[in-house]
């Protein structure tokens, strides 16, 4: 089963090697908040499940530039994640609403039923 911060980690992930395949893997890092090691291995991992190509700059005069491109299963992978993230966000909104609405409920009930303040009496 997959939990719910993979579904959401996994779909940022393959969002932003969609939108950005020259990003590099400290760049990468950077926006997802981990190390580089960690990085490297889910780079390695998504390749091998085959989600990711890596393919690199030919005609550059660096090397060592890499372009990570999404595979067509990688793209229906992130379509399905997105679909979860979605329903993952959609469930703690409806979860979220709920306790408010308790919270309201509970503040409404106990002003109702809490004594009557007692206060300076006015001259009529």
């Amino acid at each position: 089963m997959v939990k719910e911060t993979d579904t959401a980690f996994h779909y940022r992930f393959l969002k932003l090697i969609e939108n950005r395949p020259e990003i590099s893997q400290r760049e990468l890092a950077s926006e997802l908040g981990l190390s580089l090691g960690k990085i490297n291995y889910c780079l390695k991992a998504f390749v091998s499940r085959g989600l990711i190509k890596v393919d690199n700059f030919r005609r550059s005069d660096n090397k060592r530039i890499y372009a990570y491109l999404l595979t067509p299963k990688g793209v229906e992978e992130r379509a399905q994640m997105t679909i979860r993230f979605f329903r993952c966000a959609e469930a703690e909104y409806e979860m979220l609403k709920r306790e408010v609405e308790l919270l309201g409920q509970r503040d409404t009930s106990a002003e109702q039923t809490s004594e009557p303040k007692l206060g300076v009496a006015e001259d009529v």
